[in-house]
């Protein structure tokens, strides 16, 4: 449980130990990933009084695992679901203009291998078939862009899509499989960095509302007679238990719903969660080739599959593996093979190997509980079923199963005027147009950009070009980061990218409490591939001198880093 100041936010230390000596609280949000995020800053903007918690870091669970797009969700067409189409578009289209320091468009293309296939499977599996289409042909693949262009024609801010025959395709890209007929080409979105983003809708509603509190490596002991006891985790000194009394409580724990459902005394069998992986590959070829493009396709099991350049490195992703233990899940070996297998097929001019994976990871999507024998047919949608108080629980549990990254901020607004109706309040303020974080005023043109640099420079005594890389990591506010300490301390020391001011600043302002919220959270030095042994050393001194830590316990987060990097996420630490 972290007692740094937030960024823009007071004394968030003071808050918690203010609110746990009264133990008053409207509402306790257990689980601090998008949903959760999502929901505490848009209660506070209303002004009730909120508790976020997590057993871990913010944003650490099925959030930190995503591809990493905030996409419309082309592929739900074929399973009918319009509805969660029509809102996973706006919401794409809402979250460029309130989030543009992270989210930005992304031309997509479909490889398309044949004419007219598909077409039957398409209807059974609109109509309930519970087996997945196989060879998407050209037409069907044209009659779903059309559809999802109607579909994100509200505020609307990308082109249309477009389809080319095979000779055009192979010459806008040659390492595609000759075996195409054609390619479509439409507009999603990609997130850089979306760990990040959870820390900012946190920190905004924080912000908000003075009277809400948020708390990370913090579990939920116990419940009894209306109470809920919390109690820090991890290392002595991160003070001791404390028991708030709520008149609502909402479940937003992800994968580990059902656990936590039991320990408020609500048992439920509501999650049925699927294992997504991706690995990141130092492919420059393939990188080259992509041009800014991702390319999303179907592997030979029918299961779609995509790959794209995420920070100079080609994402390759994902599986969907039904899968129930989110505390144990990894890359497997096998899974590995998958995903290196489906870009050899769809691009057989190049070379694929385990050699250049520089970074894995892996999460439980918290989907409902269903037997579908296919996972990737599995609803996306999202629901928040309430259990009502009884004799034992004087408060009602709403609990936050299913959905998607793209679509956090339409569930939270949905609960959120659920909440509003239960405690008899009414909503103050939309979050539909509300930047998030660094998104607030955020320059979206060269000009305004421009002006931005020279009015930070004139304000901070930074380089114009020390500004530019923090307005694109961390949006306007790279302004307080760029005020912070003294920019002349120089970089990391096998970075030319990170300065050692500004892992103070996040240190000192961003809830840091280990050295892996840093490195895979707060940043993105190791799903980057930039990681090194030394910079591991030099960001840990820093945290270190930062919080006060000993010797010791330096040493011992960076054997916690390497174990966890190395171990879990396939890393090779130079």
């Amino acid at each position: 449980m972290s007692s740094s100041d937030g960024a823009g936010v007071e004394n968030p230390a003071g808050r918690l130990a203010a609110m746990a000596a009264t133990g008053e609280v409207d509402v306790v949000i257990l689980g601090a990933g998008v949903n959760g995020a999502g929901l505490f800053r848009d209660l506070c903007a209303q002004g009730v009084s909120c508790l976020i918690v997590d057993k871990a870091d913010f944003g650490s669970g099925t959030s930190a695992a995503p591809s990493r797009l905030i996409h419309g969700g082309l592929k739900y067409l074929e399973t009918g679901e319009f509805g969660l189409v029509a809102q996973s578009t706006l919401e794409r289209n809402l979250l460029l203009k309130n989030a543009p320091h992270y989210v930005s468009p992304l031309p997509t293309v479909i490889p398309i291998f044949s004419w007219s296939k598909g077409m039957l499977a398409a209807l059974r599996t609109l109509f309930g078939s519970t087996s997945a289409p196989r060879s998407r042909g050209a037409i069907l693949i044209k009659i779903g862009l059309m559809i999802y262009d109607f579909y994100g024609s509200r505020n609307q801010v990308m082109p249309r899509h477009r389809m080319v025959g095979r000779r055009q395709a192979l010459s806008e890209m040659p390492a595609l499989n000759p075996s195409i007929v054609a390619t479509g080409t439409y507009y999603d979105a990609t997130i850089s960095q979306p760990e990040r983003l959870v820390l900012e809708l946190i920190l905004d509603g924080l912000q908000a509302n003075a009277a809400s509190a948020s708390a990370n490596y913090t579990a939920l002991v116990a419940s009894a007679n209306g109470m809920l006891t919390f109690q820090p985790t991890g290392q002595p000194g991160n003070g001791g238990a404390f028991s708030v009394r709520p008149k609502l409580v909402v479940n937003a724990a992800g994968p580990w719903i059902d656990d936590v459902n039991a320990l408020l005394g609500a048992p439920s069998k509501m999650i049925g969660g699927t294992k997504g992986s991706h690995i990141l590959l130092k492919h420059d070829e393939l990188v080259g080739s992509l041009a800014g493009r991702m390319l999303y396709f179907e592997a030979d099991d029918g299961r779609i599959c995509l790959v794209y350049d995420y920070l100079g490195l080609a994402l390759v992703g994902s599986t969907d593996i039904k899968a129930d233990n989110p505390d144990e899940v990894r890359c497997e070996p096998d899974e590995v093979d998958y995903l290196l297998e489906s870009v050899r097929t769809l691009l057989p001019g190049m070379a694929f190997g385990r050699e250049q994976i520089v970074y894995a990871y892996s999460g439980i999507r918290p989907l409902p509980a269903s037997d579908a024998s296919v996972p990737g047919l599995i609803s996306r949608d999202h629901s928040a079923p309430i259990t009502e108080p009884d004799g034992n629980r004087p408060f009602a549990v709403i609990s936050l199963v299913g959905g998607k990254w793209t679509t956090f901020r339409g569930f939270a607004e949905e609960v959120a005027n659920t909440v509003l109706e239960r405690l008899q309040r009414s909503r103050k303020v939309t979050t539909q147009s509300m930047p998030i974080g660094g998104g607030k005023d955020f320059p979206v043109d060269a000009v305004a950009r421009a002006s931005w640099l020279a009015r930070a420079g004139a304000e901070t005594g930074a380089s114009e070009g020390r500004l530019d890389q923090l307005l694109s990591r961390y949006g306007t506010r790279a302004m307080q980061i760029a005020k912070h300490g003294s920019n002349g301390e120089g970089h990391l020391p096998d970075s030319d990218s990170y300065g050692k001011s500004e892992i103070d600043y996040i240190v000192r302002n961003e809830f840091v409490e280990h050295l892996t919220d840093i490195v895979m959270r707060r940043s993105t030095l190791a799903i980057g591939g930039s990681l090194t042994s030394r910079n591991l050393q030099e960001i840990a001194a820093i945290a270190g001198r930062a919080l006060d830590w000993s010797t010791a316990r330096i040493a011992q987060e960076v054997e916690a880093a390497v174990d966890e990097l190395e171990g879990r996420n396939l890393m090779r630490l130079g």
